[in-house]
């Protein structure tokens, strides 16, 4: 697949920026100087872009308990581990003090 690549200059062409990112359905690489610089997309590209990370997480986390499975020969109940994930992730995002400081 060949990548659609565009001198930075070529953005004062708001409208045919526009439809190049629709009409290419990927990923548009913006030059400047020669040398790589930007990348612009349509939202519906970002979107479908961003699904697909969703799925590859979900397929490496699937993987991930399979493989735990394969080693330890134990599994978990979903509904068990839930708080603990949803805890974990909580303290990862927002640091593991923040409930006790409120």
């Amino acid at each position: 697949m060949a990548k659609n690549i565009i001198p930075i200059t070529d953005l004062r062409n708001t409208t045919e920026i526009s439809k190049l990112c629709h009409d290419a359905k990927e990923p548009i690489y913006v030059t400047k100087n020669g040398y790589g610089d930007l990348v612009i997309m349509s939202t519906e590209t970002l979107e479908i872009y961003e699904t697909k990370i969703n799925e590859l997480e979900e397929a490496v986390r699937i993987l991930q308990s399979e493989l735990e499975y394969a080693k330890t020969g134990v599994a978990h109940n979903a509904r068990e581990l839930l708080p603990k994930l949803k805890e974990e992730a909580f303290n990862e995002v927002y640091g593991a003090n923040s409930r006790s400081s409120k």
